[in-house]
């Protein structure tokens, strides 16, 4: 074929009609979407590729849909193994078409457990059925996908400056029926500043491991409960580029998803496992680009529907982004067992922060997992010099995000003077409001809190609350005047108070 989007003129109606009657024969619904022809039956669902070639695809060849069917096969086992079956050849004629019969095949399709309805999470989420327990299992399983993905080649040029403009710009031009003049010029320039600015970082990225094969379609359509546990299916097939991408691209999109349907709360309770469980920080410069660009593809898709509304709303969600409320730094402050880590998910959830917790982050530095026994591995991690590189472990980050123009909490004890004059200095260099969110507890409730705790990232125990409040500095009276306590630690400052 000679033309982008050309096709023998027989090959839509002869895939429509192949598709109708295997539905018949097979007794089965059928769903047509812009590439594809799904078919559900019982217990299976199977998924035949459109003859179409497009600027992004080629399925117009048997062999180009079969190798697309092996692709999106090997794609998807690895965050939905249980969903992903195998890739059957359809036989017979177009008349009397097989599934898996006879004779040379005639087209092919992927072979897929059908899920009930109501499982996916946008279905959830609509219903007031997505809760905190599939977002955390949803953060663990991106997680430990992302860490093990395979890494691309320094010389690949993936997830580059011009390629990520071009598809910014299109996905804008997409959604183009739903942005006024004034506010496709106010994205258009914000997009194109962006990619400049971004463009030394993203190529740091790349040569850094940090671009992998991900899955490049994250949204909430493409997440899923099944029997309790969380998949996600549906990844980009048909376009290397698309899914050879930086992690932090790909865990923007449900991000996104979440903020963009009016859950921010859960769309930061994931940002913030994701980044806990990885450790990807570094990558938060690019987030909001992401965030934004995902928003259009969205905007874009739900155009090409013919859903305005919904587009709308996408597009909205990216403007969000683009017009971000200016950042700050909350420091938390109290004795082990008096609530920080609780106070600041609550925090982080209700302002849309990025936390950064001591007890992570140390074990990180010594090379141990969260709920890692520090004890059993024979380390000492607890010393004043590992102290010392958290904390400054803890500022560096902070400083990223608050460049990226995220809010942060730092989730350490600071029980000691210099220690929140260090994170004091660190407000004033990034020029931003800082404040200190107080914690206390009685003494039986801080033991018994300790006694009890289980699984988690700090291994505090009664030894350390007593060693802590011998060496602990109280706030000085200039402290006080910037401190909340944990009940009051809702709204977060709007402005730099008085000489800070």
């Amino acid at each position: 074929m000679s033309e982008a989007g050309a096709r023998p003129p027989d090959a839509s109606a002869r895939s429509a009609a192949l598709a109708h009657a295997l539905a018949t024969r097979l007794g089965a619904s059928l769903i047509e979407t812009h590439i594809s022809w799904v078919l559900l039956t019982g217990d299976r669902a199977y998924k035949l590729k459109k003859p179409l070639r497009l600027p992004f695809l080629d399925y117009s060849t048997l062999a180009a849909r079969q190798r697309c069917c092996e692709e999106e096969l090997r794609i998807n086992r690895r965050l939905a193994p249980s969903l992903y079956l195998d890739v059957v050849a359809v036989t017979g004629g177009v008349d009397a078409p097989a599934m898996g019969g006879a004779g040379p095949a005639i087209d092919w399709a992927v072979r897929m457990r059908r899920f009930p309805e109501g499982a996916l999470f946008d279905e959830r989420l609509r219903d007031g059925r997505l809760g905190e327990t599939e977002v955390d299992a949803c953060a663990a399983l991106l997680s430990r996908f992302h860490l093990e993905a395979p890494v691309a080649r320094a010389n690949s040029g993936f997830a580059g400056a011009p390629h990520r403009a071009a598809l910014a710009a299109a996905a804008l031009a997409g959604a183009a029926p739903v942005v006024s003049t004034e506010e496709a010029a106010l994205l258009s320039g914000w997009l194109r500043a962006q990619a400049q600015r971004l463009a030394p970082h993203w190529a740091e990225r790349l040569r850094t491991g940090h671009v992998r094969e991900c899955h490049g379609d994250l949204h909430l359509a493409n997440l899923i409960v099944v029997d309790g546990d969380v998949s996600a299916f549906d990844g980009i097939e048909f376009d290397p580029a698309l899914r050879w991408i930086d992690v932090i691209d790909d865990i923007a999109f449900p991000v996104m998803d979440l903020r963009a349907r009016g859950r921010a709360d859960l769309a930061f309770r994931l940002l913030n496992a994701w980044l806990d469980a990885t450790g990807e920080h570094a990558g938060l410069p690019g987030l909001r680009h992401a965030l934004v660009y995902r928003a259009l593809v969205r905007a874009q898709v739900e155009c090409l529907r013919g859903h305005e509304a919904s587009a709308r709303r996408y597009v909205e969600a990216a403007l969000r982004w683009v017009r971000r409320a200016p950042p700050w730094l909350a420091l938390m402050h109290g004795l082990p067992g008096s609530g920080k880590s609780f106070v600041s998910q609550g925090l982080l959830q209700a302002q849309g922060a990025i936390r950064l917790r001591s007890d992570v982050e140390r074990k990180r530095l010594f090379g141990l997992p969260a709920s890692a026994d520090s004890r059993a591995s024979g380390r000492d991690i607890y010393g004043e010099e590992a102290t010392r590189r958290t904390y400054d472990t803890l500022f560096a980050l902070a400083h990223t995000a608050l460049e990226a123009g995220f809010p942060v909490i730092l989730d350490a004890a600071f029980l000691r003077r210099h220690e929140r004059e260090a994170a004091a200095a660190l407000a004033r260099r990034a020029r931003v409001p800082w404040r200190i969110v107080h914690c206390e507890a009685p003494d039986e409730v801080l033991r018994e809190r300790l006694r009890a705790r289980r699984g988690d990232a700090s291994e505090a125990d009664e030894g350390t609350l007593a060693a802590l409040r011998g060496a602990q500095e109280p706030l000085g009276e200039d402290e006080w005047l910037r401190t909340e306590v944990a009940s009051q630690a809702l709204a977060p400052p709007t402005a730099p108070p008085a000489g800070s």
